[in-house]
């Protein structure tokens, strides 16, 4: 971590406010602009939360961001007058190249996603709603890729339900969760309403590796 950051971030964790301000501007330009640009990096890259990247994919994909840790991500105003919001659940994967060059088995971006602690009453309840899916991948923090699909698409509700049922084949126990309900683009990529939001092709070419060679295909048509 940059040192003038650490400095910072100790001085707002233990200190008055004001300090952090009188500091700051003791700063150059430069100071500002490289401490400013290791807080994002080290944000975009958190390995342990998803929050900021989950709030860029909101945004471009034209829907407002929701703080809250528990429901939905985000909501945009359905076209008809007087029609019900429509929310959207985000799946962002972000792929660490510097990560994978330690590990024999490489992560890469399949279009996948996961649902942790899921029921038959989540389930049923998410179809309720009709919200829409927001895919994304991220390599080093930079964004590749968007997608974008109704929630109630027959192949992936059914992969969601076939691990539900081989958890809980009488239903739900009061207590206990599926820990994780995964899919990945085979599960959705049928869906006549899957929609490209977003691509980098520049980004998506250099950072070939760390996509399966089926999803790289995919996303090399558009």
């Amino acid at each position: 971590m940059n040192k003038d950051l650490l400095e910072a971030v100790k001085i707002y964790a233990t200190r008055p406010h004001p300090e952090l301000s009188a500091l700051l501007l003791q700063k150059s330009k430069d100071q500002l602009i490289a401490l400013f640009n290791d807080l994002l990096t080290g944000y975009i890259n958190d390995r342990n939360s998803s929050s900021i990247r989950e709030l860029v994919v909101v945004s471009i994909s034209g829907y407002t961001h929701r703080d809250a840790k528990i429901g939905y991500n985000g909501y945009k105003q359905s076209s008809g007058i007087g029609g019900k919001p429509i929310s959207c659940e985000v799946k962002p994967k972000n792929i660490n190249t510097e990560d994978n060059k330690k590990r024999k088995s490489k992560s890469k971006h399949n279009g996948q996603g996961n649902f942790t602690d899921y029921t038959h009453k989540r389930i049923d309840k998410d179809l309720k709603e009709n919200l829409n899916m927001l895919i994304a991948g991220f390599v080093d923090g930079e964004l590749i890729f968007i997608l974008e699909f109704p929630f109630n698409c027959k192949s992936f509700v059914e992969r969601l339900k076939k691990q539900l049922k081989k958890r809980f084949p009488k239903g739900d126990k009061l207590g206990e969760y599926l820990r994780g309900a995964n899919f990945s683009f085979k599960d959705y990529e049928n869906c006549k309403s899957l929609k490209l939001i977003y691509l980098n092709k520049g980004s998506l070419e250099k950072n070939k590796p760390a996509f399966t060679k089926n999803f790289f295909g995919f996303l090399k048509k558009y």
